[in-house]
């Protein structure tokens, strides 16, 4: 997959509002593409969740169309969603979306063994690098919110993906640690030749953006 395009792309809710919308993404015509990185900023309420949900396929309450290359996804069926989340788009979860009973590493493994994609001792590194290794055998409950970003960050990154998105990844991270999981995310889209979507409301990761978007 090599590009994402919204095709006039307006939410149920926002219909009555066409002619008022002033967003660079809805009901306009736009591609991103692989290997680009974006930012899509956005006030509360304007749809920043709801716009990933529609990549991923989890919400189609939209007029308009999103095409992954030429193929429109509401021609899509169940089976084709599985395996473009599977090996073609990943998605960090604004609220994380973690099994609390599970560790920390239990929590980024229990998707590693959907593909085999990172083998252990990459996933070690990656909790050093991130500066939890000592929370690796940690049950996620007994962690802090940023310590849980980070494990989600990893869980997201633990596939093959053409095209990653990363729904508010730092609102509860110091700049030290949002620096470090940014390079993290950087390296791993790079290696994987991926696009790159990060949303924010506002504190975002400071990083080299191809394009900032308005919702």
């Amino acid at each position: 997959m090599d590009h994402i395009i919204f095709n006039t792309v307006v939410p149920h809710v926002f219909s009555s509002l066409t002619s008022n919308l002033s967003s660079e993404i809805w009901n306009t015509e736009l591609a991103f593409d692989k290997e680009k990185l974006y930012l899509v900023e956005a006030d509360s309420g304007k749809g920043k969740s709801t716009f990933c949900s529609y990549i991923q396929g989890y919400r189609h309450d939209y007029s308009g169309n999103i095409f992954f290359d030429s193929r429109s996804t509401k021609e899509l069926s169940i089976q084709d969603w599985t395996l473009i989340r599977k090996q073609h788009i990943s998605l960090l979860f604004q609220e994380l979306r973690l099994f609390p009973e599970l560790t920390s590493f239990e929590n980024v493994q229990i998707k590693n063994q959907l593909t085999n994609f990172k083998s252990k001792s990459e996933i070690v590194a990656w909790f050093e690098q991130l500066g939890i290794a000592d929370k690796i055998d940690t049950p996620i409950k007994l962690m802090s919110f940023g310590q849980q970003q980070r494990v989600a960050m990893m869980r997201a990154l633990v596939q093959p993906f053409d095209f990653i998105l990363v729904d508010e990844p730092i609102s509860h991270l110091d700049e030290s640690n949002s620096q470090i999981m940014g390079a993290l995310l950087l390296e791993e889209s790079r290696r994987q030749g991926a696009g790159v979507i990060v949303t924010s409301i506002g504190k975002h990761m400071e990083l080299s953006y191809d394009k900032i978007l308005r919702l």
